[in-house]
């Protein structure tokens, strides 16, 4: 998909806010979720999302919502990193298919990452699915430093 389009409200985000499809949560309020990717780019990787904005990307993201989930990425990459204790944290944001973005509906990425470990993004969606058990533990550690 280019930047340009409508949004899709089947998409996977919009179906996890819905209820329709469940979600590793760690960190919700009224504005924004924040939750464990499925295919983790690196252990803890978060994705955080506006629940009301039906923007596809940051060119059409609202200013209220896209500050309410930066407000968001900020305090879940803190408990992240609380939790993790990376050496570093990767945040990043896709705009349209050619830059990476598979799930349209604008999302943020928390990555942490480790001395040695590869910086780069593997192509999104299509890594390794993560172990249910595995994540849900993950996600009691990083909620209990919020």
């Amino acid at each position: 998909m280019s930047l340009d389009g409508t949004y899709d409200a089947g998409n996977p985000f919009a179906l996890i806010i819905a209820g329709k499809i469940p979600a590793t949560k760690l960190y919700e309020d009224d504005d924004t979720l924040a939750f464990l990717d499925i295919q983790p780019q690196s252990k803890g990787h978060a994705l955080v999302i506006s629940k009301w904005s039906k923007a596809r990307n940051i060119l059409e993201i609202e200013p209220e919502a896209l500050a309410q989930v930066m407000a968001t990425v900020q305090k879940v990459a803190r408990a992240i990193r609380s939790a993790l204790k990376p050496d570093g944290l990767h945040i990043a944001q896709f705009n349209g298919a050619p830059a990476g973005q598979t799930v349209f509906h604008l999302h943020v990425h928390i990555v942490p990452r480790w001395d040695g470990q590869a910086v780069g993004f593997a192509a999104h969606g299509q890594g390794q699915m993560a172990d249910a058990d595995a994540l849900s533990a993950l996600a009691d550690e990083i909620r209990a430093q919020l």
